[in-house]
């Protein structure tokens, strides 16, 4: 069993290089990030400068910095993707996060590179060759109960590749990597990194003899995942790195969220200590916080665990993709400008800036933002709210109904200062040498470091108070990284030593101390892909695998595959074929499920479901069910319109040489 299998990796996202800061002050022991071009968030990029200065503060505490390179690339991309890797590897980064097959043919420097959630990692086979072909941490996909993920776990070398899952945020509904629904509307490819998220968007579902199933329901919408209750279900079945969803999140969210994980991660490693499979952090430190984590305070579209457990029914956020916020009050009476409130927890208050919202008759929601809030009686939870908008736009607020905040202006605030501290423990030790003393400082990683200074020899006057305050000073590492664990003092005598002589042999130590660490830093080392090529576990690849260039194709190939389609962008799927695969069912949760019934939550033998349509204004879509795997398919075509501007802006990129991958096409089959 290696150290490394014992090791959890709390995973945190980051929009800026700033925001990655402020993610390794508050406990992360990795950041992603996305760098100049080429991420799956195309307005979250970054300059290869503002990485490196991420990365020199990452490493201090042996936190690590991935960057994110997870688009699907054309052939006239791939000569400047890897430019950037090269760069990016100057730049100090620990690996890459790479979608696309064609980034493992080609001049890549010496980093690690990860599987990104694009791979859709579902199975045991599919995991085991990402692992061979040389990825060495792997993201598998959302989707997955517990028991799936033990058997990737028992497929796969803890060794040779470290398992990652998504524990919070937004979930995409699709398998990521298999949604073309905005690359079909829109022209913009989700695997390019410009999803136009057609699936937070509200539709009428209609069964196959036209009856209106739902109205106006965000069917496809999911509710925002929350792994905290799973954390050990989810060490016990082979993951060992934590990720936390959000590069478009902002600074509060990373902050409370990166506490939130950081905290449980650290109680389950503590209660395991003493057990025979007993668990660290990845990285140095420990980090203490100025608030109370709560991920009820960011935005949310209410939790969900998804299908860790299990299928469950109510894992969608159908009445509205906005976050509702948490129940505060109820609405006592309405006047022609303000309203009165009773908060349902009376030792709560309402501040001038605080967003309110509730559900109108038709369920939905409406936001209300405070511009004054006035206590009539706040022993009694008794408040009046002056909106910032006019009270006639407020449709259907009445007596009784209950109000929710979605935004706390004073929770906001805490955030927007110094929320963490973030130290590496050391040991002291200070010696008398023959012309003066010594100053030995050991830290938890084992680096030592020694000041040394001259010192006359003088008896302190009073030996126990000067020998205390002189462990007192010794501790005092002040705004340093470092903070004194211990402090021994070994004098032959209780000599007296002047704050003017210890003050600059303390720094002097602590900057000696920072330097072996750095010196002392060891990079990643990449994965090796195993010899003789392994075959892929298909010989035959649809658009689904997102194959846009010779290098991916070659690489294929060259494991094996016969039958190589184009990626869905290359513009040849004309007609009718799934835009969208997902785990969630639509009828299912509209508890319209063929095989529906408490307590089943597995599908055998054969069933048959009749197809339903989305509709929202002019776009048309039909859900297929593939009872078997229990899945569905979201079927629609490319527009004309669209259909010809992508392959117009296409031809130009590549300068008049089509995509040309195989003589026949692979036909799309559903499984009911």
């Amino acid at each position: 069993m290696s150290l490394q299998d014992f090791q959890l990796e709390l995973l945190a996202p980051a929009r800026t290089a700033e925001i990655g800061i402020e993610a390794v002050n508050h406990g992360a022991d990795a950041v992603y990030i996305g760098g100049p071009g080429f991420g799956a968030r195309s307005s979250a990029d970054n300059s290869v400068a503002d990485i490196a200065k991420l990365v020199q503060h990452a490493h201090r505490f042996n936190s690590r910095i991935f960057v994110t390179m997870n688009t699907i690339l054309r052939d006239d991309e791939l000569e400047g993707a890897r430019q950037q890797a090269w760069q990016l590897y100057e730049a100090g980064v620990d690996a890459l996060i790479v979608q696309d097959m064609g980034l493992l043919a080609i001049d890549m420097p010496p980093l690690q590179l990860h599987a990104s959630t694009q791979t859709d990692i579902r199975t045991p086979e599919k995991a085991r060759f990402l692992q061979d072909v040389g990825l060495s941490q792997i993201v598998l996909a959302r989707e997955l109960t517990a028991r799936q993920i033990a058997a990737i776990r028992a497929a796969t070398d803890p060794e040779k590749c470290t398992l990652e899952f998504f524990i919070h945020g937004a979930l995409c509904v699709a398998y990521s990597g298999q949604c073309y629904i905005s690359a079909a509307h829109t022209g913009r490819s989700a695997n390019r990194g410009e999803c136009s998220q057609a699936c937070r968007l509200p539709y009428q579902v209609v069964d196959d003899k036209g009856r209106f199933v739902a109205h106006d329901k965000h069917v496809l919408s999911m509710k925002d995942n929350n792994q905290s209750e799973n954390l050990a279900a989810l060490v016990d079945a082979g993951i060992r790195s934590f990720k936390i969803e959000g590069r478009y999140k902002d600074m509060g969210y990373v902050k409370n969220i990166t506490a939130h994980y950081r905290k449980l991660l650290d109680r389950l490693i503590e209660d395991r200590q003493y057990s025979d499979r007993p668990l660290a952090r990845s990285s140095s430190g420990s980090t203490t916080f100025t608030f109370e984590p709560d991920p009820n305070q960011n935005f949310n579209r209410e939790f969900t665990d998804y299908f860790v457990q299990g299928r469950q029914i109510d894992i969608g956020a159908f009445d509205t993709p906005k976050n509702p916020g948490q129940a505060i009050a109820y609405v006592t009476k309405v006047n022609a400008d303000s309203v009165e409130l009773e908060l349902m927890d009376r030792s709560k208050a309402l501040s001038n800036g605080d967003g309110l919202c509730y559900y109108d008759l038709q369920k939905e929601l409406v936001g209300l933002a405070i511009n004054r809030a006035e206590a009539i009686n706040a022993p009694k939870g008794l408040w009046r709210v002056f909106p910032k908008d006019p009270m006639p736009g407020f449709k259907d607020l009445r007596k009784g109904v209950e109000v929710n905040r979605n935004r706390d202006v004073n929770w906001t605030r805490t955030l927007d200062k110094k929320s963490s501290d973030r130290r590496i423990g050391v040991w002291a030790a200070l010696v008398e040498t023959p012309d003066g003393i010594a100053l030995t400082l050991t830290d938890e990683d084992g680096f030592t470091a020694t000041a040394r200074t001259t010192l006359p020899r003088e008896i302190a006057k009073d030996a126990g108070i000067a020998m205390d305050t002189l462990k007192d000073n010794v501790s005092k590492m002040g705004a340093t990284m470092f903070a004194a664990l211990d402090v021994q003092v070994q004098f032959s005598q209780p000599w007296f030593v002047p704050a003017s002589v210890l003050n600059p042999l303390r720094r002097e130590a602590v900057e000696a101390l920072e330097q072996a660490r750095a010196a002392g830093f060891v990079r990643l080392a990449p994965g090796v892909a195993v010899e003789p090529p392994v075959a892929y576990p298909e010989d035959t690849l649809s658009y689904l695998a997102n194959v846009f260039n010779q290098a991916a194709h070659g690489f294929y190939a060259k494991h094996g595959v016969k039958v190589i389609a184009p990626a869905y962008e290359a513009v040849e799927e004309l007609g009718e074929v799934s835009l969208m695969i997902t785990k969630h069912c639509v009828r299912f949760s509209l508890s319209l499920c063929p095989k529906q019934a408490k307590g089943v939550t597995g599908v055998q033998g054969q069933v048959k479901a009749e197809p339903l349509q989305l509709i929202n204004g002019k776009e048309k879509l039909t859900l297929r069910f593939d009872c078997k795997p229990c899945e569905m398919h979201v079927v629609g075509k490319m527009k004309t319109g669209v259909a010809n501007q992508s392959r117009k802006e296409l031809l130009e990129a590549v300068q008049g040489v089509p995509l040309t991958f195989h003589k026949t096409r692979p036909k799309q089959e559903f499984g009911h």
